[in-house]
């Protein structure tokens, strides 16, 4: 794919995987906006890669919505979503917590689908698109207290499969990728 020119989106931009991705897109000519929840990370992370920062909760419907039409509206169109804004944490069965249960599937499950449904009707008018969802090996294989981080990834492989089967006929690509440790602060305490 040429990345010159190209409109790409990422969530959880402003930090490990997401802020990684950005820099390189937009280091390769794409132009680049990125979300995440925390403002002053997220716009220190802007300035220093000349992406356009839009603050705001992917688990938020109208922050989802509204973060794909800014990214229209700045930059003519949409042409990748990448779903890579995610939480995570470990307990045993015995000990889940279902407030933080209920906020993980929030954000890494509900999160996404925002996502997605909000750039998918740009995708199909235009007949194409891309949605990218950055998932684990941990949504192929379960672990030891990884149950609700476990199901999110589960779960996001099922509804990029149901995604890439609706969209397809509208030349939109819907891609997993499954990354294993990558060495970052993710699920460490900021």
């Amino acid at each position: 794919m040429e990345f010159e020119n190209k409109s790409f989106l990422v969530t959880g931009g402003s930090k490990g995987i997401g802020r990684v991705l950005a820099g390189e897109l937009r280091a390769r000519g794409a132009r680049v906006a990125v979300t995440g929840r925390r403002r002053e990370a997220l716009e220190k992370t802007a300035r220093e890669m000349d992406l356009l920062a839009i603050a705001g909760d992917v688990a938020r419907e109208e922050d989802a919505s509204r973060a794909v039409e800014t990214v229209v509206t700045e930059f003519g169109g949409i042409d990748v979503l990448v779903n890579n804004a995610a939480i995570g944490n470990r307990a045993p069965l015995t000990e889940v917590d279902t407030g933080q249960f209920e906020e993980l599937l929030n954000i890494n499950v509900k999160g996404a689908m925002f996502m997605a449904r909000a750039a998918a009707p740009h995708f199909i008018r235009q007949k194409s698109g891309n949605i990218v969802n950055i998932s684990s090996t941990a949504g192929l294989r379960g672990f030891p207290g990884g149950t609700a981080y476990v199901a999110s990834k589960f779960a996001l492989k099922g509804m990029s499969e149901c995604w890439r089967a609706e969209l397809r006929p509208h030349n939109v690509r819907v891609i997993l990728i499954n990354p294993s440790e990558v060495q970052t602060n993710f699920g460490r305490s900021e």
